[in-house]
């Protein structure tokens, strides 16, 4: 699979809609994690993300004009020990509770499916980071309508063992934008990563559009020692 470049992927696409980036920086050292939201609607666009202990969650920016609060105010970071939960709604939480049982990744997503939002069914995306010991992996979800069809759900995971030095996976909701909102397809792009979190962080962000970017989280996690740097960069302000 050919690299590409994470810079052209979302400069190039005016509406991704919601996305996770995950990988390990060029020099072996971090395990590196994105999100972005974006929003078309007034709703969408009112939010802030804000950190919540060592996770992240979601915030109106101006409660005053919250329509609803239902699939746009959740915790898309939690970590659970040494694993690191990262999604684009509230299977956050399937997912750590899940884990905390003793269940699978893909196993604690067996009770989600894509969101109710017809006829867009936005595909719930998710990852999965896990250090221990000096080592790193990862894994990638994403539930989704058969095609539009509400009928069916296609779950697909994709999972990434001792990952190579300098590279990404990137997934999203969309492929662009539409109306329908057309679903995300195939498997997650490979993209590039780098050293310095500030930046990939300055990266991502002046590469999204404009008009529709609300929102960023990027979090390098040290692969020796389990600490890790955070930057959050909101629209709203």
């Amino acid at each position: 699979m050919e690299k590409l470049s994470i810079a052209k992927e979302l400069s190039s696409n005016s509406y991704p809609g919601r996305g996770i980036i995950i990988g390990k920086s060029p020099n072996g050292k971090f395990a590196v994690t994105g999100y972005f939201i974006m929003g078309r609607s007034a709703n969408s666009r009112n939010r802030i993300f804000v950190e919540d202990g060592d996770g992240l969650r979601t915030k109106a920016f101006d409660e005053s004009k919250v329509e609803d609060p239902s699939l746009i105010i959740y915790a898309p970071v939690r970590v659970l020990g040494n694993k690191t939960i990262v999604t684009n709604g509230d299977q956050t939480d399937t997912i750590y509770e899940g884990m905390d049982k003793q269940m699978t990744f893909e196993q604690s997503l067996r009770s989600r499916e894509f969101e109710p939002d017809g006829p867009n069914f936005t595909p719930r995306i998710s990852g999965i980071m896990h250090i221990d010991n000096g080592t790193f992996n990862y894994a990638m979800s994403i539930l989704k309508s058969n095609n539009g069809d509400n009928a069916s759900c296609n779950r697909y995971t994709f999972a990434y063992e001792n990952p190579k030095d300098g590279e990404g996976h990137f997934i999203h909701t969309y492929m662009g934008d539409g109306s329908p909102l057309p679903s995300f397809e195939g498997e997650p792009k490979l993209v590039d990563v780098t050293d310095d979190i500030d930046e990939y962080t300055k990266l991502l962000w002046d590469n999204l559009n404009e008009d529709n970017k609300v929102s960023l989280f990027v979090r390098y996690i040290n692969i020796e020692d389990g600490s890790y740097q955070t930057r959050i960069v909101n629209k709203n302000k």
